[in-house]
């Protein structure tokens, strides 16, 4: 996908490797998306070498069009070391780098590692919350080819483990709506034939699953659980303890 937008994005969601992001966020970035907010997407590494894949520039296809399944604007590939992924001060620079460039509002980043999996995830995690960081920081234009400093709003996280019910310790969460867009999410992960072949069907299931799961314990029909790590604020814990449904007229308040 092209990369010569440099337009600001609203939000960039990094993963490790191609695919990652579909599974664990890609319903989010699609109804962000369809909501008029510019996404991005970033892949640390290329993902291979992989068993069922013919090569780096097939998983690259996959991915373009995945990414265009969602309606995402930008997707970046850093083409750091699969499977040798580790938190380093250059792999920190270089995702900086894309954050100064496109000067994200959000970022979204793996939260924990994923027991059993790939341990690229844990890696990532470390480098995106160093590059947050690093995005911000003056007096160190020698490493950032002339890029300003930019300071992102806000950092939040997710979980990809498909198979456990624990979650990393947090602060608190946070269940996005994907209830008109898990069809797509879906899709964009079906777009990686060489990772899913009709062999691995059963990964589809838990997915829809997981995110049905989510979603119904916030009220919706399909949600994607995020990871929150400051407290949020609000001024009427009335409206946001007990919303309004449709039509249903405010209760006149009390006065002295």
């Amino acid at each position: 996908m092209s990369e010569s937008a440099d337009r600001p994005l609203d939000l960039i969601a990094v993963g490790a490797h191609p695919d990652d992001l579909e599974i664990a966020c890609g319903g989010t970035l699609a109804r962000l998306a369809d909501l008029g907010y510019r996404v991005g997407m970033v892949d640390l590494t290329d993902g291979e070498p992989t068993p069922g894949s013919v090569g780096p520039d097939n998983r690259a296809k996959e991915a373009d069009q995945a990414a265009k399944i969602l309606g995402v604007e930008v997707r970046v590939a850093l083409n750091l070391p699969n499977r040798r992924l580790f938190d380093s001060f250059e792999a920190r620079v270089a995702l900086a780098r894309v954050f100064r460039r496109y000067r994200p509002r959000v970022v979204l980043g793996f939260g924990g590692k994923t027991i059993l999996a790939s341990p690229d995830h844990y890696q990532a995690m470390l480098i995106t919350d160093a590059a947050v960081f690093y995005s911000r920081l003056s007096k160190w234009d020698e490493y950032f080819d002339g890029l300003p400093p930019h300071t992102v709003t806000n950092q939040l996280s997710f979980p990809i483990a498909l198979h456990r019910l624990d979650m990393p310790e947090t602060s608190g969460y946070i269940v996005a709506d994907i209830s008109e867009t898990l069809d797509r999410k879906l899709l964009a992960i079906r777009a990686y034939a060489s990772q899913f072949p009709p062999t691995k069907s059963r990964l589809f299931q838990t997915v829809e699953m997981m995110n049905r799961y989510f979603g119904l314990t916030a009220g919706f029909e399909a949600g994607e659980l995020f990871m929150n790590y400051r407290s949020f604020g609000v001024e009427d814990l009335i409206r946001w303890a007990a919303p309004l449904a449709p039509g249903q007229a405010d209760r006149p308040r009390g006065g002295a």
